[in-house]
This record gives C-alpha cells, sequence and structure tokens, in this order.
C-alpha cells in the first residue's frame, strides 16, 4: 500500500527537502505552502496523514488542525515548529495534533514518526468488512457479494473497490486510484482507470435496481 502525506509548509527549502525524502521512502508527499489552499487541496485527494508547519500564511498550523478535526477525528497529524515550550506543545495536542516535532529535526526522526503513525493508524482501520447497502466487502478474504451472491473480480478489479470502500463516500481522484492501485503516475492520456470502473460497475451494479459505484465529475468515483 502507498500512503499519500499533505504536507503545509510555507519554507520553499525545507518543504522540498522533506518531499524529497520522503518520497524516497515510498511515500507519496504532496506540499503546499497556505492554510486555505491546504482544504482546496484536499476536495479534490485523499491522504492518511497530515504533516502542519505552525507559522504558515491564511489559515496556521493550528488553525488548520482544528478545523481537519471538526469532520475527521483520527487521521494522523504531526504539527511542526520552531517552539519547545510546553505550552505551545500543550496548544498543538488540545488542538488535535498526533505528534509535535521542534525544528530543526533530521528527516530520518521525521520518517520513523510517520510511520510509526501510519501503523497505528492502519491497523485502527483495517476493518474486516465493508458493508454499502448490500454489497459487502471481506477485507480478510478478498471476497466480495452483493444479495447475497458472491461477485467473481480480479486482484485490480478487488483492489480498486477496496480502494473506494475504505474512503466512505468521499470521491476517490484518479491520480489517488493510479498510485494506490496500480503504483505509477497518472497519465492523462489514458482510459485504463475508467475502464475499470466500467468493470465494476458491469459487476457490481448490473441487474440491480440502486447503482453503487457512482461519478463526480471533475472529483473522482465513489461508493453509496
Amino acid at each position: 500500500m502507498i500512503y499519500k502525506i499533505l504536507l503545509l509548509e510555507d519554507d520553499y527549502k525545507m518543504s522540498n527537502e522533506i518531499k524529497i525524502f520522503l518520497d524516497s521512502k515510498s511515500l507519496l508527499c504532496d506540499v503546499v505552502y497556505d492554510g486555505k489552499l491546504f482544504f482546496k487541496h484536499l476536495q479534490t485527494e485523499n491522504y492518511e496523514l497530515f504533516i502542519l508547519d505552525v507559522n504558515v500564511p491564511s489559515l496556521n498550523g493550528i488553525e488548520v488542525c482544528k478545523k481537519i478535526r471538526i469532520t475527521d477525528k483520527t487521521k494522523p497529524i504531526i504539527m511542526l515548529t520552531a517552539y519547545s515550550d510546553v505550552e505551545s506543545k500543550i496548544i498543538a495536542f488540545e488542538s488535535g495534533a498526533d505528534d509535535y516535532l521542534v525544528k530543526p529535526f533530521h528527516l530520518e526522526e521525521l520518517f520513523i514518526r510517520v510511520n510509526a503513525l501510519l501503523r497505528r493508524s492502519y491497523r485502527t482501520d483495517n476493518k474486516q468488512s465493508f458493508i454499502i447497502d448490500d454489497l459487502i466487502i471481506y477485507t480478510g478474504e478478498m471476497k466480495v457479494t452483493r444479495a447475497g451472491k458472491e461477485i467473481a473480480l480480479t486482484p485490480k478489479e478487488y483492489k480498486l473497490i477496496e480502494l473506494l470502500a475504505m474512503e466512505e463516500g468521499k470521491p476517490v481522484s484518479k491520480q489517488t486510484i493510479a498510485t494506490r492501485v496500480w503504483d505509477i503516475n497518472f497519465e492523462t492520456g489514458t482510459n485504463t482507470i475508467e475502464v475499470y470502473i466500467n468493470y465494476l460497475r458491469n459487476k457490481i451494479d448490473k441487474g440491480f435496481n440502486r447503482p453503487l459505484v457512482h461519478t463526480r465529475a471533475g472529483f473522482g468515483y465513489y461508493l453509496k
């Protein structure tokens, strides 16, 4: 599984170093430099972990953290800051942060903390099954049924439907699907993803009154 991370950091040199380092560790890291742009980015992409610098333009890291926690109580958040005093740490943790790293820091230490939070998060989210209407996805057995009837899926089709199920109704972009299912960067000239979505529709929705595989134009695909 390839994890995606969104980094909020307005120091170009530092953000570039972090991105290159995390990418080298097979973690896909996107960067935004502004608190408001952070939430615009979330409208089209899904991430497993957030790294937030405290002092950034528009909404600062603390405000961003609080806003994330209104709708998402569990996604891991690491705060980056130059402040090492106890009061600043208390503010960060009370805003919903899971970890706190004081600048300057070693990139390897950041990686260790990221890895630890992702492992903990994955264990929590690694459900035995997903239920969407009369569709059940048994993750342990890699089996899918609808209305009690087992549906034969190829490994890629199964990986795709499990990814959509994990996002619990949120649209998943083509870029995310390409990196998580095919381990590649999305190329606009290819229609592979549309083809596989049609495969799923034929197997999951054909013959049923309620379609479960949906498209949100400009955002991606979702199960609901």
